[in-house]
């Protein structure tokens, strides 16, 4: 997205009730993607690239594909369209109906290169009123001969909309600033190829936005060529036309091996089985005896769409990059990432996926972007693992350390711990672990719980029991799968602030503060809400508020739990006392039920209460996929853990986990058609922010297997009473 387009965006929006002016929405649409490109299809058929993030390549930042009859076109996103994915592929299929024809499209990503196939078909005669004007004096058939595709795309390589050149080929267009190179290739040659001067500064000033492409003008013939707009006339041939675009780095990829690729690419696609065959081999294969089998395939294409080749992944796609509205979201956090990564560990094995190289990636960059302190910073971008633009790295710059979020290291170290145990093979993981652990530490108070820090939803400061959790998590994790982990793993300890100082036997030392942080939690205790805190103030207060967040604790203590009653590690009983259980019990029905927020349109929980964020004219908190989603696996692991007690109140647990998973489930007011789960949600059902989030899709995966896995015995409990 270019200014350009933010200005012409906010133009069109600006006083909507629920569109922020100056974004470039994907609330509708449907991605396709692999290894990194990421490439927007409207529910209109624009085709816009997403995957800078991913790859560092900037693309296609706006396009219209249209149907040319003589010398009239008919632009097909102003046709009636649907559009669906086929089967379990990202290939999405996207069909036009226009007054003279049908228009059949199939668009996938395979690495670096974009793919469109259009299929016409002419109906019988002109559908016109007039034959004069649709179809000829005698309305008689359309000629396919006079007939051709319309693609207008606009590149801006190396993210520049200024200073950018063209070179023409027969059959392609290459689009360079300097090391960005992008081309747009047709299978059929092209009939007619222009260049268009980018909205211009007058009309970049005008109240009104700009309709592209425009006419030609013949008098701007040097001008069009330094710019990023093509406009090209591609032949049908017997009712077919593919184009093609392709990213390169010149460094990478030079003209002739670019051009060579896409001859192959249109030879050996050359129809829609190849097509889907193509897009088949991208994504992990999902058994037909899956659980909920719809939603896993969901939830993992699209946690392969968000995902960079390097194996971190983005937020989501980024539709606000100017942070007109919101802070951005196609950067890594390490919390979304780390917590996807466990979830995904956890469901693998339940639902027969194999995934072993997803592991295996995602903690060879959580070891490769560990800092010297042993934590993790606020955001990276996930081609490289580089530090993005962020506002929580304090343990970076010079001051207090208040603008932190030590919950993305106790999610992180979660997750390895679990990896090492379930044998995923990274070189530097124990080391990475030991500064981890020293890193944990330095930042748990004496009281155990953790420092002053930022929450999880980054709005705020204080010390908080969402970020407890993922200490008990981490900690806990450590304890378990920790043996054998030593100081000397690190190849100079006094170089880890508080690593020399760590004792001998790390896995006990984790057990050992796992015990500090779960009795401290009782700090944060309130009897009259009969809820945990959201967390401790600036000022020492209790700050009382119910928040999704501090439904991480389920979990947490299930892990836990998990080391046995006697600290250590035997598994011999549960390491949660009986009230400790009472009290989980009391805080998820009182989250759950405090946060559940219903109207004629949607159902779920929103994040938090007075949250304000967003909102635009609706006076009430909006509902969050997140929450609701979290909400669900909370209530699924408290009722596992319920089980493991022999607690008769697992089966209203897990009662609330299937009612809850439900409104985020395909079919459920929360998950849209397209089967994303957006971020937020208005009252009226109008989706916001970015989509698809892949936080709650991992959540709901996780979800799904755990209910299935572990809980199959209450499939068929009544929901509880009210």
């Amino acid at each position: 997205m270019q200014l350009r387009d933010a200005l012409d965006d906010y133009k069109r929006h600006a006083g909507d009730g629920t569109r922020f002016p100056g974004e470039r929405r994907t609330v509708s649409g449907r991605f396709s993607g692999g290894d990194g490109r990421l490439v927007h299809v409207g529910d209109d058929g624009e085709l816009r690239d997403f995957g800078y993030p991913l790859t560092g390549r900037t693309g296609l930042v706006r396009s219209r594909i249209g149907l040319a009859v003589g010398d009239e076109v008919t632009w097909l996103d102003e046709a009636d369209t649907t559009q669906r994915y086929v089967g379990d592929t990202a290939l999405v299929e996207t069909v036009h109906e226009t007054p003279r024809a049908t228009v059949t499209r199939h668009d996938v990503t395979l690495g670096d290169a974009h793919l469109t196939r259009a299929a016409v078909e002419f109906d019988g005669a002109s559908s016109g009123d007039d034959g004069a004007e649709d179809g000829g004096d005698d309305g008689a058939a359309v000629d396919p001969a006079d007939a051709s595709l319309v693609v207008y795309a606009r590149f801006a390589p190396d993210g520049r909309d200024d200073r950018v050149g063209q070179l023409r080929y027969d059959d392609a267009v290459e689009v360079y600033h300097a090391d960005e190179h992008d081309f747009l290739a047709s299978a059929t040659g092209f009939a007619d190829l222009r260049g268009q001067l980018p909205t211009t500064f007058p009309e970049l000033l005008a109240d009104d936005p700009t309709e592209l492409p425009r006419d030609r003008d013949g008098d701007r013939y040097e001008e069009e060529r330094l710019s990023g707009e093509v406009i090209a006339d591609v032949p049908f041939d017997d009712g077919v036309a593919t184009v093609a675009t392709l990213l390169t780095d010149r460094a990478e990829t030079d003209r002739e091996a670019a051009r060579e690729r896409l001859d192959a690419l249109f030879a050996d696609h050359d129809d829609v089985d190849a097509l889907a065959d193509a897009a088949a081999d991208a994504l992990p294969a999902v058994p037909e005896s899956a659980p909920a089998r719809e939603s896993v395939v969901a939830d993992l294409r699209v946690l392969s769409l968000l995902s960079a080749p390097s194996g971190l992944r983005i937020a989501g796609p980024d539709f606000d990059p100017y942070y007109e509205h919101s802070g951005g979201y196609g950067y890594t956090w390490f919390r979304d990432d780390a917590e996807i990564s466990g979830f995904l560990l956890g469901a693998a094995d339940a639902v027969d996926l194999d995934l072993d190289d997803w592991h295996a990636r995602s903690a060879e960059m959580y070891v490769a972007t560990q800092r010297p302190d042993g934590s993790w910073p606020h955001r990276v971008w996930p081609r490289d693992g580089a530090l993005a633009p962020g506002w929580a790295n304090a343990r970076i710059e010079d001051g207090p350390d208040v603008d932190y979020q030590a919950d993305q290291t106790g999610s992180v170290v979660a997750y390895l711990a679990r990896a090492r145990e379930a044998g995923v093979d990274v070189e530097g993981l124990d080391s990475t672990l030991v500064a981890a652990l020293a890193g944990l530490d330095r930042t748990l108070e004496p009281d155990g719980r953790p420092v002053v820090c930022q929450n999880a939803w980054e709005d705020s400061a204080g010390r908080f029991a969402h970020t407890a959790a993922t200490f008990l998590e981490a900690y806990s994790e450590l304890g378990r799968h920790g043996a054998g982990l030593a100081v000397d793993a690190l190849d100079d300890p006094d170089a880890v602030p508080g690593a020399a100082s760590l004792p001998d036997d790390l896995a006990a030392h984790a057990r050992d503060r796992a015990r500090e942080v779960y009795d401290a939690l009782d700090d944060l205790w309130v009897p009259e809400r009969g809820c945990y805190a959201v967390r401790e103030t600036l000022a020492g207060g209790i700050d009382d508020r119910l928040d999704s967040a501090t439904l991480g604790l389920a979990a947490a203590h299930r892990s836990f739990d998990a080391l046995g009653a006697a600290g250590d590690g035997s598994g011999a009983g549960g390491a949660v006392d009986e009230e400790r259980l009472d009290r989980l019990v009391s805080h998820v029905e009182t989250v759950v039920d405090g946060l559940s927020h219903e109207t004629d349109d949607i159902a779920g929980l929103i994040r938090y209460e007075g949250d304000g964020w967003r909102r635009a004219d609706q006076l009430s908190e909006k509902v969050w996929t997140v929450s609701t989603a979290w909400g669900a696996n909370a209530c699924a692991e408290l009722a596992a853990l319920l089980a493991a007690h022999d607690d008769p109140r697992a089966a209203e647990m897990t009662a609330r986990a299937r009612d809850l998973l439900a409104h985020v489930s395909p079919g459920g007011s929360l998950c849209e058609p397209t089967t994303y789960l957006p971020e937020q949600y208005f009252d009226d059902g109008t989706p916001d922010s970015a989509t698809p989030l892949g936080w709650p899709h991992a959540i709901r995966l996780a979800t799904v297997a755990l209910l299935d896995d572990e809980l199959p015995q209450f499939a068929d409990a009544a929901t509880a009473d009210d």
